[in-house]
Formats: C-alpha cells, sequence, structure tokens
C-alpha cells in the first residue's frame, strides 16, 4: 500500500470512528505516530465516547506526541507514546525498581503500555493529593487522555517561557508542590525543570512518566536532582536556599520509611 493510500485509509478510518478532525496538519504526523497500535488504542477511547475532536499537535518528541482533542466540547489532550522511538532503556531505568510495575518485562511494545499506564496512575495520585497537574482521564495501549491545560487551544506555556511577575513566589509554590507531592502523594517527579512545569497565574506540573514511589532504590537520587533542577533555574531570578536545606524541609515533613 503506498503513503497516499495509507494516508487516505487514515483519514476513513478516522472519519468513521466519528472524530472530527479539526486540524489539517495531523495529517502530516499521521504515518510517523499513527501505528496500527496506536490506531487500535485510539479505536477503543472513541468507542467508550472519550475522544469526539482531534486538532493539532501540542508538543512533538522523541518519547510522546501530544495532540490538542475535544470530549463533550471539553479541551482534553492526547498523549501518544511512540513505540519505535521512546527511549527503552532510560524507561526500564525508572520501571525496574517501581514495585507495582515490577512484573513488567520483556518487549518495547509492553514496556510502553506500562509506562503509559504508570503516568496515568502517577497523575491520578498527584491530583487525588491537590497538587496542580492535568486530571488523568483514561488510558490504553499507549495513548493517555488527560485535561488540557491552556486557553482556546492554546496550551499554558512552559515556566521558561511564561511571563513571571513574582519568582520568588512561583518557586516556593513549586517548592510545595514537591513537598505535598513526597509526603501525601508519596512521589518524587524525577525530571523537575522549567521543560516539565507550564505557568497560568499559578504553576502547574506535567509530564510524570518517570515519577517514583518513595520505595525506588533511586527515589532520593531523583529527589535531589529535581531540588538541583529547581534551584538551578531559580536562582537566576531570585533567592533560593541551598540544596540540602531545601532537601531536609521535603524529607523531614513527610519522612516515613515506606
Amino acid at each position: 500500500m503506498g503513503h497516499d493510500e495509507e494516508h487516505e485509509r487514515f483519514d476513513r478510518d478516522i472519519e468513521a470512528m466519528g472524530v472530527r478532525i479539526k486540524d489539517a496538519n495531523l495529517m502530516k504526523v499521521r504515518a510517523d505516530v499513527f501505528d496500527e497500535v496506536t490506531l487500535i488504542a485510539l479505536y477503543k477511547l472513541v468507542h467508550k465516547k472519550l475522544i469526539s475532536a482531534i486538532g493539532g499537535p501540542i508538543s512533538t518528541g522523541k518519547e510522546a506526541n501530544v495532540f490538542y482533542g475535544e470530549h463533550d466540547g471539553r479541551g482534553i489532550a492526547i498523549k501518544i507514546y511512540r513505540i519505535q522511538t521512546a527511549n527503552f532503556k532510560a524507561m526500564t531505568e525508572y520501571l525496574a525498581g517501581d514495585r507495582r510495575f515490577a512484573s513488567v518485562r520483556g518487549s518495547r511494545k509492553g514496556l510502553i503500555f506500562a509506562w503509559t499506564k504508570k503516568e496515568y496512575s502517577n497523575l491520578a495520585r498527584a491530583y487525588d493529593a491537590g497538587i496542580p497537574v492535568p486530571e488523568p482521564l483514561a488510558f490504553d495501549r499507549n495513548i493517555l487522555l488527560m485535561e488540557f491545560l491552556g486557553r482556546g487551544e492554546v496550551p499554558y506555556p512552559q515556566l521558561r517561557n511564561a511571563e513571571v511577575e513574582d519568582y520568588g513566589a512561583v518557586y516556593r509554590q513549586i517548592l510545595d508542590y514537591v513537598e505535598r507531592l513526597y509526603g501525601e502523594a508519596r512521589l518524587v517527579h524525577a525530571d523537575l525543570s522549567e521543560y516539565n512545569i507550564l505557568y497560568h497565574e499559578k504553576p502547574y506540573l506535567i509530564d510524570m512518566g518517570q515519577a517514583v514511589t518513595l520505595d525506588h532504590p533511586r527515589a532520593h537520587v531523583f529527589l535531589i536532582r529535581d531540588i538541583k533542577n529547581l534551584n538551578r533555574y531559580f536562582s537566576r531570578y531570585c533567592d533560593v536556599p541551598d540544596d540540602e536545606e531545601v532537601l531536609r524541609a521535603i524529607v523531614g515533613t513527610g519522612h516515613r520509611e515506606p
């Protein structure tokens, strides 16, 4: 089957599902992103009436592509993990020490499905603890549906591109999130930086696939790395305590042996 025929079949498939395609640019990425596994997952989610429209890409990366979508008029983010290009080795490191996913073995596909479920689970734990993250809505295979953080169809900017009036206040808010993530959700984000924080009136934490529970053997190392990243970024704009002091404040608040 030629590329054009494949594309036409893709269009027919998506539209046959009753999904409106809101952005012609979606078609530029279809062959790369919407492989057979992804289409099956999409069918399942559409069949459950969880997606009514798909718009353009919000972000594209080696690990995943995120598209704007709608469900009953509400904006959603459709995150599709890329089975062919995701970093298999890095993912294994985060999954290996996580008791929730200790039984995951074998194929690249199986690992990506576990990772998708893990991000859903991590977001749910953070959301239930009242931390500003996108509300997770559903997942199937390598697709995760969550609340869209943005206005209209435009996502909130990453912290590094946002207009922030009071960096000191935002820094303290994020430290409070990290503390609550640790003390209440029992998680360490493990990839916290100005790229994985969105900002609109307040900061939001995103990209939680790699977040680990406190019993992960490297949880402490990841927490220190998160603190160093935050302090590196915010020290350009405001006074920050040293890394050790921040670490003691976070671990001291909710530290119980898991």
